[in-house]
């Protein structure tokens, strides 16, 4: 009966993790998605999102220093690393 009792257990907690990931994974889409819209509709206002604390991390990633400038936009914004790569990469033409 503990046998059971446990299989059952795992195989819930599996589901969740599964479900909570799923979701996740989703989400992260649908944002990168809602970031990509929004570039798109301030390139086209002409609009410039020009934040001076950044102005550092676009001359490092112009420079070719991607790996230092992902390490300050994640200093300065609290960004993972995945978001801070992405960010670092529209910056640079």
């Amino acid at each position: 009966m503990n046998t059971v009792m446990l299989v059952v257990i795992a195989l819930t907690g599996i589901v969740a993790v599964v479900t909570v990931e799923s979701r996740s994974s989703r989400l992260d889409r649908r944002v990168r998605a809602l970031d990509r819209k929004m570039d798109l509709l301030l390139e086209h206002l002409q609009v410039r999102n020009d934040d001076p604390q950044l102005a550092e991390v676009t001359a490092l990633a112009r420079e070719g220093q991607d790996v230092a400038a992902i390490k300050k936009y994640r200093e300065l914004t609290g960004a993972g690393l995945l978001e801070a790569k992405q960010a670092v990469d529209r910056m640079t033409p």
